[in-house]
């Protein structure tokens, strides 16, 4: 752990509290279809249209982040989405029977959970923005420690009772919030800028800037990035409404699927020198980095078409990976790089388009799923990886022409309007 030495107390503080956060959410997201398909006795299709739901309101949640980070301020925003996110978790125990409720409060989870994250991902491009890119991998290799942790638990959870899942995630989304409060009122007046000085906190928002209808004409900076996300996001539906199922109707356990999930985790980790040597010699730049992790999923997907069995789910997974590797530090250190001020609006912009991949992808695979298996699905799953590819591509190119922010010229850009 000599690694950790380097970063700051806030830093390793930050770490601990995201790793615990994300163990408690996986616990719960990759259980959600076979909650419905299993524990409500319901069809792919209506498990599809829950986390179609869930998403939707993902997609609200990300736009409304983005866009009220200024004007909210980060402490409101984060602390105030993560409680109401604990909340929506505590009530879903009580409205087992309630198939209409439970859709609603899967929307607003959805919704919840995702205004805190581009807020989350702005407040970390500001603060920290002379080793942003580096420390947006390291707080991504932290959550994802925390998946393998979850998901190594979820599987044996819901053997006991799914319920307990949902109460748990809500204890840490809770937690969560609770950290956050008590970092964020620490740092009081002050606020990082990129060159690590300190400088007195601005006690109102910062002026509105170009209207939202100006920043989304800027297409050269999110929308084939945007696009990208989501037909990636898309194809990556197949492991929840694909092979999910496909692992029960064969027989096989629930923890196998909650294997697969926890060597996702764990390759997060201990796979890094092997992303970090992609990155040097073939893919430099977050562009390219977005390009090859297209590459990745499609490769994976291309398994999932022609193996068909438990060893073959475990190498899609481990190409699968090494694309979920490349990309995710990938968009917000990009847009943090070039949109200064603007970040958190485009940060919620394009995790929105991604969103839009898992409203889509979920609800288009259960149904394929339930007219004719994984094949139908995972042919889908190609296409679409596919289609991600060659949008990433049309960023890369596009976007060599896009200058580099000065985080001189923003230093007041990180406020907490507490």
């Amino acid at each position: 752990m000599k690694w950790l030495e380097q970063y700051p107390k806030e830093v390793k503080g930050f770490l601990v509290a995201s790793l615990v956060a994300s163990a408690g959410g996986s616990l719960m997201w990759p259980l959600t279809t076979m909650y419905v398909f299993d524990e409500l006795g319901r069809s792919m299709k209506d498990a599809g249209f829950v986390i179609l739901i869930q998403s939707m309101g993902g997609i609200a949640g990300q736009l409304l982040g983005g866009a009220l980070y200024h004007r909210v301020g980060v402490k409101k925003l984060i602390v105030g989405s993560l409680l109401l996110n604990a909340l929506g978790l505590f009530t879903l125990p009580f409205i087992n029977g309630l198939w209409s409720l439970f859709i609603a409060m899967m929307g607003f989870i959805g919704f919840c959970n995702a205004v805190s994250m581009p807020a989350i991902q702005a407040f970390i491009g500001f603060r920290f923005a002379d080793r942003r890119g580096e420390l947006f991998n390291v707080i991504y290799v932290a959550n994802n420690i925390g998946v393998a942790l979850g998901t190594a638990m979820s599987g044996f959870l819901a053997e006991i009772s799914y319920h307990l899942s949902f109460v748990l995630n809500g204890v840490t989304s809770f937690g969560f919030a609770i950290f956050f409060l008590s970092y964020l009122t620490r740092l009081g007046g002050t606020e990082v800028s990129g060159g690590g000085a300190h400088h007195p906190q601005p006690k109102s928002p910062l002026p509105a800037g170009p209207g939202a209808w100006a920043l989304l004409g800027n297409t050269g900076i999110y929308l084939f990035m945007g696009l990208g996300s989501l037909f990636l996001w898309f194809g990556n539906s197949i492991w929840n409404t694909g092979v999910s199922p496909f692992i029960i109707s064969e027989g096989m356990s629930k923890t196998a699927y909650g294997y697969l999930w926890t060597l996702n985790g764990i390759l997060i980790f201990a796979a890094q020198p092997l992303t970090n040597a992609i990155k040097r010699w073939a893919a430099r730049t977050e562009s390219s980095q977005m390009t090859a992790s297209a590459l990745f999923y499609l490769a994976a997907y291309v398994v999932i078409v022609t193996v068909h069995s438990y060893p073959g789910m475990i190498l899609a997974m481990v190409l699968a990976t090494l694309g979920e590797m490349l990309i995710s530090p990938a968009i917000p250190a990009f847009i943090s790089e070039r949109a200064g001020q603007a970040a958190p609006f485009y940060i919620g912009v394009t995790g929105g388009m991604g969103a839009a991949g898992r409203v889509i992808g979920p609800y288009a695979m259960g149904t394929m799923y339930d007219g004719g298996g994984l094949t139908p699905v995972a042919w889908l799953a190609v296409g679409v990886a596919v289609l991600s590819f060659l949008s990433f591509a049309v960023h890369a190119r596009i976007s060599k022409d896009i200058p580099l922010h000065h985080d001189a010229h923003d230093k007041n850009a990180g406020h907490l309007n507490a």
